[in-house]
């Protein structure tokens, strides 16, 4: 069964929204990826999903290395923009520089980072998994930095977002009550 994109079930998952930079066969790129995920923490594992007809993913393929800059609430346009058009009929890069948007060239990789963004990741490509009709690159974080002042961008139902947190976590009381009858039910296999 096919979850197509743009379907209303589809559009019920909550992302980050990823600007994904690279730089190969198609020069310096900027491309919108809703599938950006943190896998490990040690050693620093990001998975980045992308279509094969993209030009994003013909520069990764090649150049072995990608950016992962966090959109935050301020770069909306620049998402929208970076969603809308290919990198294999446009220099991206170019044209947002001329609408304002900024960039700089990674410290570690042979690619643009997006600034002002609320989290900039150099990653070099530790792995290549081709799943449906996209390939998942699972990159190794070799340089990092953190923006606190930018809020996040979400995407959710075919709209941008911001997160808010105004839901509490539960009590320690409630905790400790929780505690208590998740004990009456612990197995008593050995294993964790």
């Amino acid at each position: 069964m096919d979850l197509a994109w743009g379907e209303k079930a589809s559009k019920r998952f909550i992302t980050n929204v990823g600007l994904l930079t690279s730089d190969g066969p198609f020069g310096p790129n900027v491309m919108a990826c809703e599938w950006t995920h943190h896998l490990s923490y040690s050693p620093g594992l990001v998975a980045v999903c992308v279509s094969a007809k993209d030009a994003t993913h013909e520069n990764i393929h090649r150049g072995r290395h990608f950016g992962v800059s966090l959109a935050s609430t301020k770069q909306n346009v620049l998402s929208s923009l970076a969603g809308g058009y290919s990198g294999k009929k446009v220099d991206k890069i170019a044209a947002f520089k001329e609408l304002g948007f900024k960039f700089y060239q990674g410290r570690k990789i042979k690619a643009p980072m997006v600034a002002d963004a609320v989290l900039n990741l150099e990653c070099n490509v530790v792995q290549e998994i081709k799943l449906g009709d996209h390939t998942m690159f699972v990159g190794e974080v070799c340089d990092i930095s953190v923006d606190e002042s930018q809020n996040a961008l979400s995407y959710h139902n075919g709209q941008y977002g911001r997160v808010i947190h105004d839901v509490e976590k539960p009590s320690k009381e409630e905790r400790a009550h929780f505690d208590e009858i998740i004990q009456r039910f612990k197995k008593n296999s050995g294993k964790e």
